[in-house]
């Protein structure tokens, strides 16, 4: 498309274009950072954040994000209360601070691990990411087609690794840590198993003589 200003010469027409230009830019940030307060006093609240700190947290977000606005991305995960949240609130919240769209389907547990199959053995990408359970490390390493996330977030993706990020804060880190020292996977949710036992049975010489 070719820009025409009626009566304008060479330096005018850029100095109109870059004004449009720039307003445009600020359009677009003025709604960025619209949908930023509407999360952060929103949605995201309790924190034990400042609010100033979560505003500065999420528009590291939209900055890191702009080369990869309009992109979409596939996310699967098992058809539980944790992830209809992901799907349905959080890919919301991602989008408007990021431009990035994300399609997160909700399926049984083992329809999740029949696509993540049928990806590895045919090579071709069904999703971009796949949230499924922990005790699948040992395949995600044997295989080697998942991306180490502690080799991404120092290397490739070091620019869109949150500075804020603090992975001391996961519960269960090493349960996703392959052999090879590496983290593969997030913990994102967990179902917490209480195990009880009478101890007396084990401390107990005259108990411990019955058994």
């Amino acid at each position: 498309m070719t820009l025409h200003f009626r009566g304008a010469g060479p330096v005018a027409r850029r100095a109109l274009l870059a004004a449009g230009i720039s307003a445009f830019a600020l359009a677009a940030h003025a709604q960025d950072q619209a949908a930023i307060e509407k999360w952060v006093d929103g949605e995201f609240q309790p924190s034990t954040l400042t609010r100033d700190q979560q505003i500065a947290e999420m528009e590291w977000f939209a900055k890191a994000a702009e080369p990869f606005k309009g992109m979409t991305i596939n996310v699967v995960s098992e058809n539980i209360p944790t992830h209809t949240y992901e799907s349905q609130t959080l890919t919301k919240a991602f989008e408007g601070i990021t431009g990035i769209k994300v399609t997160h389907d909700l399926l049984q547990e083992g329809d999740v691990i029949e696509k993540l199959q049928t990806q590895v053995q045919s090579g071709q990408n069904v999703y971009d990411a796949y949230v499924n359970d922990s005790d699948l490390i040992g395949t995600h390493f044997r295989y080697g087609w998942a991306v180490p996330l502690s080799d991404y977030m120092a290397g490739e993706g070091a620019d869109v690794t949150s500075p804020t990020l603090d992975l001391d804060d996961f519960m269960g880190k090493s349960f996703t840590t392959a052999p090879d020292g590496k983290l593969y996977m997030l913990p994102d949710q967990q179902f917490a198993n209480l195990y009880w036992f009478r101890h007396d049975l084990f401390s107990d010489p005259a108990l411990k003589e019955q058994f």
